[in-house]
């Protein structure tokens, strides 16, 4: 009985999550400026906690105590740039960390494999 109880409090709390992030709040609604597509890219963490025991009664009856918790939290990385075949990715911060670095260099390294092969054909 106490299982149910505590996965229908997990449940309840994974739902909220999933109204709260979705992969629209990841990758954003491109912006489109003539020729030129923004696209808004955000980092999201989040967190869940969620716990609960039976406790006995002086009737020997058991209750059941439970508790959940979660948090956020969701970060502006950058804007990927799309123009024509050209794919950049345009960072927020100029504070970066080697993860965000090989993030917003992957388009590139794709340009250069991309044209590596066209080339040997």
């Amino acid at each position: 009985m106490s299982e149910q109880k505590l996965r229908g409090i997990m449940d309840t709390s994974m739902d909220k999550l999933r109204t709260m992030v979705d992969a629209d709040v990841v990758i954003g609604t491109p912006i489109v400026l003539g020729e030129l597509t923004l696209i808004p890219v955000s980092k999201v963490a989040f967190g869940l906690a969620t716990g609960g025991s039976d406790f006995p009664t002086k009737t020997q009856q058991e209750v059941f105590g439970g508790a959940s918790g979660a948090g956020v939290t969701i970060s502006p990385v950058g804007f990927l740039s799309v123009k024509g075949d050209s794919i950049r990715m345009i960072p927020v911060s100029s504070e970066s960390t080697a993860v965000d670095r090989a993030i917003a260099a992957a388009p590139e390294i794709i340009d250069k494999v991309k044209d590596a092969f066209t080339a040997k054909e």
